[in-house]
């Protein structure tokens, strides 16, 4: 019993460094890449810093990198991840116009021939 008794707060010193262990997040440099790359999708479909979500992201990723250098790994990561959704959002706002003004321009031809037709008749 009383090797048991010595042995306990050697067992709980290592149950607390292996939970401190587990706590410390990795560098989210996959996260910082992958929201890089999602940023520079929005712009070549051409989102601008001028739309709320592309300037939120561009905010979030500078941010994320800030964090980064601080090494506030689950900062860095939370901001990335936002940023990159950010970013995602702004990507599909632009498309979605793009889209809308293709189907505004179709319409407006179909109409055009359904006069033509109209008057030929």
């Amino acid at each position: 019993m009383s090797v048991f008794l010595k042995a306990r707060p050697l067992f709980a010193a290592l149950v607390v460094t292996s939970l401190f262990g587990c706590a410390n997040d990795p560098a989210p440099a996959e996260q910082l890449k992958l929201t890089e790359q999602a940023v520079a999708q929005a712009t070549a479909v051409g989102a601008t810093d001028d739309e709320p979500n592309m300037a939120a992201a561009q905010a979030k990723l500078t941010q994320a990198r800030a964090d980064m250098t601080e090494k506030s790994y689950k900062q860095a990561r939370m901001q990335a991840e936002q940023a990159e959704l950010d970013a995602r959002l702004a990507e599909a706002g632009v498309l979605t116009e793009k889209s809308q003004e293709q189907l505004t321009q179709v319409n407006a031809r179909l109409d055009r021939l359904r006069k033509q037709l109209g008057a030929e008749q």
